[in-house]
């Protein structure tokens, strides 16, 4: 599990979905060129009150992740948005998205909820995690302060959805955890206007907060990146149970829910690992939950791997039909059946998929054509 540190490149050319925020940042629209580098304030206009927060004696405690930071005065939390000064703990994470984009929804990746619609797709720089395969690391692993943004505050995120005939808006790209405020104000005013939201997360976030932003949240993509705690350690610096709580709670939630799993060469490609993992899900009620297996590319610390061999994934897909899970997919491997979504009893094919585009789907009224079974999802 050696690392090396991969030299700076244009990975807006890779076209891949499905690592560290689930979203790369390559597809899409974007929409206008961002501003340039904010000035060094801190707080100033791109900043508000955090939420989630206590005094402690050893600094600001933030609470809306497991990673409690303590945050001593003029100095910033784990994920680089939080910043502590003049006894509050402020986000600096609010209205200066550094990425703005209209995607098809299947990118992020949903396969069913609302096929064929877009997603007005925002993040900002920052990250709770520290995955070293981390495909948006250029964002995630900086500071808004680090990063060209774009001037947008919530209700203009809202009216610019509107603008582009966006069903959705999908916080992605980095992780919504990290700008937590500006995510949660947006889905709000985008709720009582009538657009949905889209959380697309490593779900590492603690349940108040995650209780609270749920309210407002119409579907989620989380990254399962393992079901090893060794490995989340290791690999993401972050912990497994957490990850599982949230899953239960959206789902309990009503939250309509997805799952990514990327399979890493020599960290996540143990197939014992993932015949646990499904297992579990399919024991804790997640057996209509699309179950997506994503292909590795190398990249950031991992650069130094070769791909996920196609056959693994297919061996995943295999075992997550076996345990009990009604539908399965594969990422980054276009041009495939497991692309496809199948009716869990007939198997016909309902949706034809190649890449983000859909070739054909006859899915009608939630249910399947031919023997009128109903298909889990939003349509």
């Amino acid at each position: 599990m050696s690392e090396k540190l991969l030299n700076k490149r244009d990975f807006l050319k890779l076209g891949l979905a499905g690592t560290c925020g689930i979203c790369a940042l390559s597809s899409g629209l974007p929409l206008w060129s961002a501003t340039s580098l904010p000035e060094k304030n801190v707080p100033g206009k791109y900043s508000r009150e955090a939420m989630f927060y206590t005094p402690t004696a050893k600094g600001m405690k933030c609470q809306i992740c497991p990673n409690q930071c303590q945050i001593k005065p003029e100095e910033h939390g784990e994920c680089r948005t939080r910043y502590h000064k003049d006894e509050k703990l402020y986000t600096i994470a609010y209205g200066n998205p550094c990425a703005v984009h209209v995607d098809p929804i299947e990118k992020k990746p949903l396969y069913h909820f609302l096929p064929e619609s877009n997603a007005f797709s925002i993040a900002t720089a920052g990250c709770n995690l520290a995955c070293l395969n981390c495909q948006n690391w250029e964002i995630s692993q900086a500071s808004p302060l680090d990063t060209r943004n774009h001037d947008l505050s919530p209700e203009s995120v809202v009216e610019t959805a509107k603008k582009y005939n966006c069903q959705s808006i999908a916080y992605t790209y980095s992780d919504p955890v990290a700008f937590y405020e500006y995510a949660y104000d947006t889905a709000k005013i985008a709720h009582l206007k009538g657009i949905k939201n889209v959380l697309v997360s490593a779900g590492y976030i603690n349940k108040e907060p995650l209780r609270e932003l749920a309210q407002y949240v119409d579907a989620a993509n989380i990254d399962l990146k393992s079901f090893s705690n060794e490995v989340y350690e290791m690999l993401n610096a972050g912990t497994l149970q957490p990850v599982l709580d949230s899953l239960k709670y959206l789902k309990d939630a009503g939250v309509w829910l997805e799952i990514t799993n990327l399979v890493v060469p020599n960290w996540t490609d143990d197939l014992e690992m993932i015949k646990k993992m499904c297992g579990w899900l399919a024991e804790n009620g997640f057996e209509e939950t699309p179950l997506h297996f994503s292909r590795f590319h190398p990249q950031h610390k991992l650069a130094q791997l070769p791909a996920t061999p196609v056959e693994t994934l297919e061996k995943a897909r295999e075992i997550a039909f076996s345990s009990g899970l009604f539908y399965s997919y594969i990422g980054n491997v276009p041009g495939t059946d497991a692309e496809n979504t199948y009716c869990p009893v007939c198997k016909k094919l309902l949706v034809e998929r190649k890449g983000f585009t859909i070739l054909k789907n006859d899915i009608k009224d939630g249910k399947c054509t031919e023997c009128s079974v109903p298909v889990s999802g939003v349509w």
